[in-house]
């Protein structure tokens, strides 16, 4: 933790921040997401509220209104009632939000599905659900019929297709909507309806479905601006519509009546460009670009926030700062609680210090040691938040929910330090994650796989730096007695991991291994050990170069 030194002005600043969150929580106005999108509409009705400028899509606030109500409409004529679980396979495009509004306006529950997944995480995520209903992305359609689900639970009749291909079965969302009115939808749909069940990565394998209600939406939106300067006109996303990051960025922009670009996805290269050609004053920006950032032309950019994303360093934060005279935000967050600490707008002396900031508004964090007893100021321990909107739990995951709750409090896994000031440092985690070009990916779910093939007696999944993605992941591969490394092609792994994880899930390197250190009490694999190496690629084979190192 960078040491602060602490002023009678720090002080202050940081007091009256929290006193802006308390009169923010006072002033909130209860509100679903469908009467978010009706009151935007009111208000900003011909303004553009998002541009998918690269497919050439635009809808302004008005027409996001009119056309959602339109799709809730169709969809309730096709079948579709309160709490149907609707599976969605769409890549970044309008017909995504539109859909994500009409549900909301019919109190049906989005279950966003990764457009990545393989056909056997596809059929995990809607079994599970028991979704009665999937509307799907022409891209998606040779996944989906990959899979046993929708022919034995889901009929071919309740499937939609966004865009109509030679040779389709499914019906066509087009067809839907032909002679349906645009007037407002009916239903009695309040704060705490369910509206996303929203799959993470977790630790015991297979992803979990976030329950997430109206309220967590509506009041994540409002608190997520509090840390403006002031509304801003143009925002830029880059982030996948299928994650909770994606929708909450959309939102963030719609709660300010700015106008979101949204890409199809993360470009390096392009990056700069779009800052300029969109004029851009708002955007979550990734490390790498960061650092592409600093060799590039600012004359042209009209950058007036960032968010990082991922994490800078603090010489990184300062140097950008410095260089382009923007603030920018860390941030600590995760798909069960949206945000749980925020860095305040004019604490200029914490901008590089490598804080999360203070709590978010509505959320009560604290910090807990092993045994349960409170953590002292300056000292590490896990945290703990409670507050309104957070998830509802895991769906269908019982015993998950009573490891993860301890009353109202949802324990996170993650470890931080707190000042007495009330910033929070974000030191480490006590969940197996990796966290690769912004994907969260669980070890044990790779681990899992890999460990199918019958000559692997055991396997552990760990990160690796990686400048590019920030994590890479790599496993170490134990094999039965008598089986040899050359008994067991590493092409053979790959082609075995390919066929049931999504591209992302995918190790780059692996590395055999003699045998595993292990705890002496209950023979789990010492990760630590296996990661606390000079150089951790020494002797694995690189998938991407196709090398041993």
């Amino acid at each position: 933790m960078t040491a602060i030194r602490l002023t009678s002005q720090l002080q202050d600043r940081a007091a009256d921040a929290l006193r802006r969150i308390e009169a923010l929580e006072f002033a909130y106005e209860t509100v679903t997401l469908g009467q978010l999108v009706s009151m935007q509409a009111r208000a900003h009705g011909s303004k553009i509220a998002i541009d998918l400028f690269e497919r050439g899509e635009r809808a302004t606030y008005a027409e996001m209104d009119q056309l959602s109500n339109k799709c809730a409409r169709a969809l309730r004529a096709f079948g579709v009632r309160k709490g149907d679980r609707i599976g969605v396979m769409l890549a970044n495009r309008i017909e995504f939000p539109i859909l994500w509004f009409a549900f909301a306006k019919l109190g049906a529950v989005i279950v966003p599905v990764n457009i990545r997944y393989t056909p056997r995480e596809v059929e995990h995520v809607l079994c599970d659900t028991q979704a009665r209903f999937a509307i799907l992305d022409e891209s998606a359609w040779p996944v989906f019929s990959g899979m046993g689900f929708w022919q034995r639970e889901l009929a071919k009749e309740r499937v939609v297709l966004v865009v109509h291909f030679a040779g389709g079965t499914a019906t066509r969302l087009d067809e839907l909507l032909k002679g349906i009115d645009d007037s407002s939808v009916d239903e009695n749909v309040g704060p705490e309806d369910l509206l996303n069940i929203q799959y993470t990565s977790g630790t015991t394998g297979f992803p979990k479905g976030c329950m997430l209600t109206h309220d967590y939406w509506g009041v994540g939106s409002y608190g997520s601006v509090y840390t403006d300067y002031q509304p801003y006109k143009t925002y830029l996303s880059w982030a996948p519509l299928f994650y909770a990051e994606g929708l909450g960025q959309l939102l963030r922009s719609y709660r300010q009546g700015g106008t979101l670009y949204l890409a199809q996805k993360l470009s390096s290269t392009r990056f700069v460009d779009w800052l300029k050609s969109y004029g851009i004053e708002w955007c979550m920006l990734p490390e790498l670009i960061a650092r592409q950032l600093e060799a590039a032309d600012s004359t042209s950019m009209c950058l007036k926030q960032i968010w990082q994303d991922g994490g800078w360093g603090p010489q990184l934060m300062h140097r950008f700062r410095e260089r382009f005279r923007v603030p920018g935000h860390s941030a600590y967050g995760m798909t069960e609680i949206g945000w749980g600490a925020l860095m305040p707008c004019g604490i200029d002396e914490m901008d590089d210090s490598g804080s999360v900031g203070i709590r978010a508004p509505f959320r009560v964090l604290r910090l807990v040691n092993d045994d349960g007893s409170p953590t002292p100021v300056g000292e590490v321990g896990e945290l703990w938040v409670s507050g309104r909107g957070i998830f509802e739990g895991y769906w269908n995951r019982p015993e998950a929910n009573a490891a993860s709750f301890e009353g109202e409090w949802f324990k996170t896994g993650d470890l931080m330090r707190r000042d007495e000031l009330g910033f929070y440092w974000l030191m480490g985690r006590t969940k197996d994650m990796i966290r690769r070009s912004g994907e969260n990916i669980a070890a044990r779910e790779v681990e899992a796989i890999v460990r199918e093939i019958p000559e692997i007696s055991d396997v552990a999944a760990i990160p690796v730096r990686d400048e590019k993605c920030g994590e890479e992941v790599k496993i170490c591969v134990e094999l039965i007695e008598g089986v040899t490394p050359a008994d067991l092609p590493v092409e053979r792994i790959l082609e075995h991991a390919r066929a049931r994880l999504a591209v992302f899930k995918v190790p780059r390197y692996i590395a055999f291994i003699p045998s595993f250190p292990r705890t002496t009490s209950s023979n789990k694999v010492i990760k630590r050990e296996l990661m606390d190496v000079t150089d951790p690629l020494a002797g694995a084979y690189d998938t991407k170069e196709k090398r041993w190192r």
